[in-house]
This record gives structure tokens, sequence and C-alpha cells, in this order.
């Protein structure tokens, strides 16, 4: 193995910021369980619900509309779920309403639990994306209609980057009579996010996304919006979701929301610049690539690429002999050999799909960092293409 490390897949996950690491080295003094009455209970508490505040107004909501979970997938199915809770006697989601609408290229979060919900008899509807993975307006208006109880449309894609007009496609949903819920796990952290800009009734995020802890989410719910729990057993989050409440983790969320909220604009920016960088370095060294996602509207840390005649998988092992850390898509598909479902969505045909690398970058990423990945890149390419009974190319 190469001594060099890069890592470059901070979509699957990010590494903890140094100050949320010291946020939660403290946070093991608050022990106790922050539903007990006693003091201590209520010191541990108080910091939780300080946490929740910061996080409210860090995506422009009220308190009470953040609720605490384990994560964004379990966000994500909570929301979904609640439809089939409706119809097995919970609280109506949509009064004469059911079916869902979501896209062909959600995390698998959504799209397994939709397929889920389908084979359970439930209707679910997937509106087709453009090459780019923007969702297909003109087919989302044909599916929408006064049967939909509840729309869902990922902010920003994890294997493409493309970022969605969810104020738009919410503002359709409202007009309907729609519910509205995105799946702002990626966006969050790396983009300006205000759930009242937005018109989002339901919105999910993660923690390790934005150099927190893993195991920590948040679902927000509109105050006033239908809302049927996911997980029974207690009274925590006010009945909304059962579990001892993740201490550690929430002191570790709300350090990690701070930070962020600071360093966003700054990080952005830079991480922007890199990603040109590493856009340009990669077309004028390899030949037969294809950029997917969209040209601008797009997050600044993510670039995917196919690389014809080469298995992603191929690449992606080699890579990592040379110390550098990439995905081939997302981090909860990575044990299939299945092309990604994003890709295909968009056009790019199955062996195409099968030659993608996802390059994702973060705040320690430098600009050696992405010399090194142009440096190895070139050679990785050419010797899997040589290896492959596909391609007839010649790499330069």
């Amino acid at each position: 193995m190469n001594a060099r490390k890069v890592y470059m897949d901070y979509n699957a996950t990010t590494p903890l910021h140094p100050e949320v690491k010291e946020s939660m080295r403290r946070g093991f003094e608050l022990y106790a369980n922050p539903s007990s009455m006693h003091e201590f209970g209520r010191t541990v508490r108080n910091q939780l619900e300080l946490v929740r505040q910061r996080i409210a107004e860090f995506i422009g909501a009220g308190p009470e509309e953040i609720i605490y979970t384990g994560g964004g997938s379990e966000s994500n199915n909570t929301v979904l779920k609640m439809l089939t809770c409706a119809l097995c006697g919970g609280a109506e989601l949509s009064p004469g309403r059911a079916e869902i609408i979501t896209s062909a290229i959600e995390h698998p979060s959504i799209i397994q639990t939709a397929q889920h919900l389908v084979s359970m008899g439930n209707t679910i509807h997937f509106v087709k994306v453009d090459r780019n993975g923007k969702v297909d307006m003109n087919h989302f208006l044909e599916l929408i209609s006064e049967r939909t109880a509840l729309v869902s449309i990922m902010y920003a894609n994890n294997e493409i980057g493309t970022i969605q007009d969810i104020q738009s496609l919410a503002e359709i949903a409202h007009r309907y009579g729609a519910l509205f819920h995105t799946d702002a796990v990626q966006a969050v952290g790396k983009i300006p996010v205000d759930v009242e800009r937005l018109g989002a009734d339901y919105l999910s995020f993660s923690a390790h996304k934005f150099y927190g802890p893993k195991g920590i989410g948040v679902l927000y719910a509109r105050k006033g919006k239908p809302y049927y729990p996911f997980i029974h057993g207690g009274h925590q989050e006010g009945g909304r979701r059962a579990g001892t409440m993740n201490s550690l983790g929430i002191i570790g969320m709300g350090s990690a929301v701070e930070l962020i909220k600071a360093e966003m604009q700054e990080i952005e920016e830079r991480l922007l610049r890199l990603k040109q960088r590493l856009r340009s370095g990669i077309t004028e060294r390899i030949p037969d690539i294809t950029i997917n996602g969209h040209p601008e509207d797009s997050l600044a840390n993510t670039l995917n690429v196919s690389f014809h005649g080469a298995e992603g998988e191929a690449v992606l092992l080699y890579m990592d002999l040379q110390g550098i850390a990439l995905s081939t898509g997302s981090a909860c598909s990575s044990g299939s050999l299945e092309p990604s479902h994003v890709l295909l969505a968009t056009g790019v045909g199955p062996e195409l799909a099968h030659g993608s690398i996802r390059f994702s970058m973060g705040r320690e990423t430098t600009e050696d960092e992405v010399d090194y990945v142009l440096e190895v890149l070139p050679a990785v390419i050419k010797n899997v293409r040589k290896m492959s009974t596909v391609y007839s190319g010649e790499c330069k």
C-alpha cells in the first residue's frame, strides 16, 4: 500500500472536526439520562435543548419543529412510512389522498422504502430526470394530482451533486394540496438551507455529512403538519421518536452546526476552485470521459466522471493501492454489483455507468492532493482499459 493517503469520499462521510471532537470529549461528563427529573438529567436536557435551538436557527425553523433521529435514513423512512401508518390507523397523512411522488435518483433510503410501500399495495410514482439529473418538470406535472399525498425530492444528489429547484417543486406540490419532503442530507452544511424559503413541510439531514458524529440526525417537521412516529415506546421528542436520546451525538452535532455555519462559505468557495482544477485536469489528461451531473447547479465538492471502457470497481481498487479513497457511487450501495440507478436514470448506459467514479472533497482537501490524484489517475485508467475487452480507444 502507498504511504500517502488522500481521502476523496466526503459524500460518504466526513471526519470529525477537531473542535467537535473536543465538545464530545467534554460531553462524556454529561452521562445522565436527559429524561430523568433529577438535576443530573435536567443538566443534560438543558444542553440538548440549546442544541435544538441552534439547529432550528441554522435552517430557519422553530425548535419545536426539530426532531432528533438516528440519521438521514431514519428521517426519510419516518416521512414516507407515515402514509402506511395512516392506512393502518394512524393520523391521516392527507385526507382522501394515498399516492406518493418521488424521483428516480433518490438515495436508497427513499428508493427502497418506496419499493417496500409498493409491495404493500401503495401507489408510488417515480418522476423522471433529464441527462443532468434535474427533475423533468413536465413529467412531474403529469404525475401530480388531487390523489397525491406526499412529494419527496432530494435537495442535492449524493452521486452526481445535482441540486434541485426545491422551492418550485414544493410550490407545485402545495398547489395540488400535497405535502412536501426533501432529503437534504447532502445539502445541509454545503449550501444554505432555509425551510421557510424552500417551503418544505419535512426535511431530513445527518450530522456526519458536515463533520459531526455518525448515528445522529434531524427530521424537521413543520408545525401543524401531520406526523406519525416511526419508533414507539417512549415519550421522548414529545412522543414523536421513542428511545433514550443520543446525548453525546446531539452535543457533537450542535458543535458541528456552529462550526459549519461559520466556515461553510469559505469551504465551498475553495472546493469549487479545487473541483474546477480536478475537472480540467482529468479532461486534459484522459480521453473518452463523460462528466455526469449538472454543469452549474451542482455541489461544489462533487465531481462524477464516467471513464469509457474502464470498470469503476477496478479503478477504485487501483487508486486505493495508491492511497486514494474514492467511490463508485453511494456508500449505501457499495456492496452492489449493479450499475448506479442514478446514472441509469439520467440516460447513461449500463456499461458507462459501471465506469463511473465519484470524487467528493471536503474541508481538509488540498490543492496538492488534487494534483496527486491527477498524477496517478491517467496511468490507472490506461491500465484498466488495457484489461478491458470492450474499450477500443487509445489512452494518450
